[in-house]
């Protein structure tokens, strides 16, 4: 019984959204157009249900670098229209258009000149009349089987909503580094802003042996720096190869002698090491260590000489994954 009126619900909400395909117009172009033009901010209006959905469309703005806020209606008629400038963009949603708090509104807006764009269920409401351009978000019936909760028509509405920002987006010629500005907390921002500079050991942290080391010299170097890795370098400490816990394993597996301890870092290192560049994405290094199965890359300058090394644990710790 269950599962057979989630399956209903879902159908009369997709259907709603599906039709509002169809009453796209010249209309939706203009909001684009007014939202993209607005010289002060996008403030969003709402009761209700519809409230609670103006805050994630105005949040979906802002999220796309277009500065918004949503203003509740009734504390807007109690003194919130304080907040709101001459320049702001107003847009206000009521699925009957004819919301009390909305409509009380309405006069004090125009009085400030500010343009609304109406998102309304009801084309022929006060809101849409009043509205410079309005949004048909209708639906023909609630998901709700007693037609009273708001289901579909709030779907709608979110819809709408992030058709106007996405289409915003486009308009903007908004990028992923335009995006991470606005997204620095997560991990999502962090794979779009953190780089190997912000992550990587430097200086005497990094594990770095000469060319002619004995394999004691490079043991104690790998445990003292606990990367698991050692840098090698030649005599104009440019690098020439790194040297790994597997390199290790390797040469014991291959020489059991007393020549064992006498061996040099440059005959059991790996040669021509991954490197990357300190202004390169962390998440960059990431698929690196990803595609090459290896934990470490090291970071070299113009004359190819280390000047940092970024482990897995580095990035995983930042979060970038």
């Amino acid at each position: 019984m269950s599962i057979e009126i989630a399956k209903r619900v879902l159908e009369i909400e997709s259907e709603a959204i599906k039709k509002l395909i169809d009453r796209l117009d010249e209309n939706f172009s203009k909001a684009v157009d007014l939202v993209y033009e607005a010289k002060g901010r996008v403030v969003v209006t709402g009761m209700g249900k519809s409230g609670i959905i103006g805050k994630k469309i105005a949040s979906t703005f802002a999220s796309v670098g277009t500065p918004a806020l949503f203003v509740h209606a009734a504390e807007g008629i109690h003194g919130d229209l304080g907040m709101i400038i001459k320049d702001d963009l107003i847009i206000a949603i009521s699925n009957s258009g004819e919301t009390e708090e909305i409509i009380t509104l309405l006069p004090s807006l125009k009085r400030f000149g500010n343009k609304l764009i109406g998102i309304t269920g009801n084309i022929h409401s006060t809101l849409a009349k009043e509205s410079d351009i309005v949004l048909d978000v209708g639906v023909e019936k609630e998901a709700c089987s007693l037609g009273l909760v708001p289901t579909a028509s709030t779907t709608a509405t979110l819809a709408m909503g992030d058709a106007l920002a996405m289409a915003l987006v486009e308009k903007k010629g908004f990028k992923k580094d335009d995006f991470a500005v606005f997204h620095p907390g997560g991990s999502l921002g962090k794979k779009l802003l953190l780089k190997v500079k912000d992550l990587y050991h430097t200086g005497t942290n990094i594990p770095i042996v000469k060319d002619d080391a004995l394999l004691k010299d490079v043991i104690f170097e790998i445990s003292s720096k606990r990367l698991g890795v050692t840098a090698v370098v030649n005599g104009s400490n440019q690098l020439a190869g790194i040297v790994t816990d597997g390199d290790l394993r390797r040469l014991m597996e291959k020489k059991i002698d007393n020549d064992l301890f006498n061996a040099k870092a440059s005959q059991f290192m790996s040669k021509n090491p991954k490197t990357i560049e300190a202004d390169d994405l962390a998440s960059k290094a990431l698929r690196i260590m990803e595609e090459f199965s290896i934990t470490s890359i090291l970071i070299t300058d113009d004359n190819r000489e280390p000047v940092g090394i970024i482990h897995l644990h580095d990035i995983l710790k930042a979060g970038v994954v």
